[in-house]
């Protein structure tokens, strides 16, 4: 399995000119496209959806990306109040830093401890907290990780580069209704580091549960 997949994307968007990738005359769109388009122009037609309304959460949901996962992650580590709000009321924690949960999917935070550690993995699609960490990687939505995460979380976290020791290891499952944000452990000897120097130690993968917050630069 690997773990270097995630890249920079180029979707090629022209607003302007309205081209989109996939939709220009030498890309052939997949069925379930098709399908899609076709939906989108019939609730369209039938005053159910408002195309500049769809255009909009299309263009939130692009420009999420695990940064913003990582700020709130950052303000939990510094503002112990904040932790608690986060853990008991995902949405309005989400909220306050202003990122607005899209969509009727609930979003669940689980913290990892020195006693339990948790991996996120969603076994039949690739449920995923769009709204906060923007797309997934290519991995996480491969039938390998969702169908050997949960038959052997422990080495799948060691093809990432991580070992737990013999601390408990929970797997949870997303679903379409619900999702999941690990927050991470706080490394030690961050304790005079601001909450913006934070922020740029903690990964996309800490957050899904392969991985860890990095370590400070000495």
């Amino acid at each position: 399995m690997s773990t270097h997949t995630h890249q920079g994307h180029d979707h090629g968007h022209d607003h302007d000119g309205h081209e989109h990738e996939g939709m220009l005359e030498d890309v052939e769109l997949s069925e379930r496209a098709r399908r899609v388009l076709a939906m989108e122009e019939l609730l369209a037609e039938k005053g159910v959806v408002d195309r500049t309304e769809v255009q909009r959460l299309i263009d939130f949901q692009e420009a999420r990306s695990p940064v913003d996962g990582a700020r709130v992650v950052a303000r939990a580590w510094t503002d112990p109040d904040y932790k608690g709000r986060l853990l008991s009321d995902p949405e309005g924690a989400l909220l306050e830093l202003g990122y607005p949960l899209v969509g009727s999917a609930k979003l669940a935070v689980l913290e990892n401890t020195d006693a339990v550690h948790h991996l996120v993995v969603c076994t039949l699609c690739s449920c995923y907290p769009t709204s906060l960490l923007g797309l997934p990687p290519d991995w996480y939505k491969s039938f390998a990780y969702r169908s050997r995460a949960v038959v052997d979380p422990r080495g799948v976290m060691r093809e990432f580069g991580l070992d737990v020791g013999d601390t408990e290891v929970r797997v949870v499952d997303s679903t379409a209704d619900l999702r999941y944000l690990v927050l991470p452990q706080r490394p030690a000897g961050t304790e005079g580091m601001t909450e913006e120097e934070l922020v740029a130690l903690v990964t996309r993968d800490s957050m899904i549960g392969v991985g860890v917050a990095l370590a400070p630069v000495a």
